[in-house]
């Protein structure tokens, strides 16, 4: 098991460090003048000249990237050009609301697909498979921004029960987990579509297993069979999906942070892109990729735990 952690966490300082070079020369390596990316072509020539130093585009690439590298070890990303505030703070902003809204959807999606997909398994060409195979799809084919909107149309705006937008901050405990409620289950609905359609395809395929008849010969109930038995084995396959789906929602949980005005780590980025804020897009871009890269590495530690044999290899 300690060789499997070390190849692991070797091949995760590989991968971070090749993030880090490839976001450094996509922004500041590649053809262009970043200075004048961020102050635009009509730019007065002193204030380009002060923007390339204080970007240190005057200095070596290998220079600079060395220099960002040392600061980002100590939590140090840089100043943002469009808010004067450090990146790291306001990253770190970002990700108290990003965090816990795309853990808040992935753990909701576990809990209606794992059972919705092992009932329609078990119901297999009958009338609850074919129900469920029906909410599936219509779960897979409503857009997220949509579904987000129809859930404040229905109980920030007719039942008043959830606020429409915005985060209030974790020191409003209830209030803060409202404010995310309908953004993670707007979140949640397509992704729980998608996981209940593998796990249903996992659970078929391990119910034809011989221990699982032998299960049911010695007249184990069928939940016992199901969640004791066929679980972990159906989770295998599943695992990988929801790895998937979680960087996905790291990533991708721009448009749902914009329709519920939520200032999390996407919308961050999105606004500094608008803003050409180029320090908060290259901080932004990294940590997302390093979360990205972390929940990677974390699905290979929960493989070697779910299957003795991976971690045996």
């Amino acid at each position: 098991m300690v060789a499997y952690l070390g190849r692991r966490f070797i091949g995760l300082v590989i991968t971070l460090i090749l993030i880090s070079i490839a976001v450094f020369a996509v922004l500041h390596v590649l053809p262009g003048d970043p200075a004048q990316i961020v102050l635009g072509i009509d730019a007065d020539p002193a204030v380009h000249e002060a923007t390339r130093v204080r970007l240190g585009l005057d200095r070596p690439a290998i220079t600079r990237y060395i220099d960002w590298l040392r600061g980002a070890l100590r939590g140090d990303l840089g100043t943002s050009l469009h808010h004067g505030l450090p990146v790291s703070s306001q990253i770190w902003s970002g990700l108290t609301v990003t965090i816990p809204l795309t853990g808040m959807a992935i753990v909701l999606a576990l809990i209606i697909a794992v059972p919705l997909g092992a009932f329609t398994a078990t119901h297999h060409d009958r009338a609850g498979d074919h129900l469920g195979r029906v909410l599936v799809q219509i779960g897979m084919i409503i857009p997220e921004f949509l579904l987000g909107l129809l859930l404040i149309l229905c109980f920030a705006v007719w039942l008043r029960l959830l606020p429409a937008g915005g985060f209030p901050g974790w020191g409003e405990g209830v209030g803060a987990v409202s404010a995310l409620l309908l953004p993670a289950i707007a979140l949640t609905l397509p992704r729980a579509a998608i996981l209940a359609r593998m796990a249903r395809a996992s659970f078929l395929e391990v119910l034809n297993e011989g221990y699982i008849r032998a299960a049911y010969g010695k007249g184990l109930s069928n939940r016992s069979v199901l969640y004791k038995h066929a679980l972990r084995n159906a989770l295998v396959a599943l695992l990988t999906l929801t790895g998937l789906l979680l960087a996905q929602l790291i990533a991708g949980s721009i448009i749902i942070e914009n329709v519920f005005s939520l200032r999390g780590v996407g919308r961050l980025a999105f606004q500094a892109i608008a803003a050409r804020d180029l320090p908060l897009v290259q901080g932004s871009v990294v940590v997302i990729a390093f979360l990205i890269a972390g929940v990677n590495f974390a699905v290979d530690l929960l493989y070697g735990l779910l299957d003795p044999r991976i971690r045996y290899q």
